[in-house]
């Protein structure tokens, strides 16, 4: 598969770089739109790809296009590629907050896809949630979750409203998980932990938790209520979080992200 990406930082280097690792695409196959010198003489050196300043240059002749410009840049990027792409191409947009009705009269190009993707895709264990026009080809759906599947779980859905939905969870649920670890940090410090010991205790603990809640076969509630004795530690400590509001908050943080995603994609 030809490939172009217009635009870079992390969420595209590390899908430029894993579907040429896991041989989804040929490093001579795919060209990056870089305006920097500098950079792109470094996509070049470090990837083996091909290079360009030009948009209309990087998109010519591929099959799919990534769109990974910031948002504020997208109305200079369709402005160049405006009427450039044929029929047989699809757009990719990894784009946080533009809704696929701005990309498709931005572009004049109806062939979209727009995914949602998190942090963790940098080292393959990320969670990607897509959704496409109805004249994307199935070919082309195949070869988006190909791609997307490189940087860890995809899960496509039919209304776009659910990407907002994902943004508020999984877009936004590491920084979420970050916050907690660096609470569970600071409270074992607080009992007189060395800062190293309460940085292992809590990673380890948080990453273990999430592998036995993803690979152990059973509800997070059912896991929950095995690790919790009446009358125990883990009881005691459930009964603060609680009384604190630890499931309001959760919900709270969840409402306020979902609806400045809605705010930020004109209520896409």
């Amino acid at each position: 598969m030809q490939i172009a990406f217009i635009g870079g930082g992390v969420m595209a280097e590390a899908m430029l770089r894993r579907a040429i690792d896991a041989g989804i695409v040929a490093a001579p196959d795919v060209c990056v739109a870089e305006p920097i010198d500098e950079r792109r003489k470094q996509v070049e050196e470090t990837h083996g790809v091909k290079a360009t300043a030009s948009n209309t240059e990087a998109v010519r002749g591929v099959a799919m296009v990534v769109l990974a410009v910031k948002p504020q840049v997208f109305d200079a990027v369709a402005a160049d590629l405006h009427g450039q792409l044929d029929g047989e191409q699809t757009v990719l947009s990894i784009m946080a907050g533009v809704p696929m009705r701005k990309i498709v009269d931005g572009l004049g190009h109806p062939n979209v896809i727009r995914v949602m993707p998190n942090t963790p895709a940098q080292i393959g264990a990320g969670m990607s949630v897509w959704t496409a026009t109805e004249s994307v080809s199935p070919q082309a759906r195949a070869a988006a979750s190909s791609l997307l599947g490189v940087l860890g779980r995809e899960w496509a859905v039919a209304d776009e409203s659910f990407l907002d939905m994902a943004t508020a969870v999984s877009g936004s649920g590491p920084a979420y998980v970050f916050a907690f670890i660096e609470a569970l940090i600071a409270a074992g410090a607080s009992l007189g932990m060395p800062d190293d010991m309460a940085y292992t205790l809590a990673v380890e603990t948080v990453a273990g938790a999430a592998k036995l809640a993803k690979d152990g076969g059973a509800d997070p509630r059912l896991l929950r209520e095995r690790v919790t004795s009446p009358g125990g530690t883990t009881a005691a400590g459930l009964k603060a979080m609680n009384e604190d509001g630890f499931q309001k908050t959760i919900q709270a943080a969840v409402d306020a992200a979902y609806r400045r995603a809605q705010e930020l994609g004109g209520g896409a």
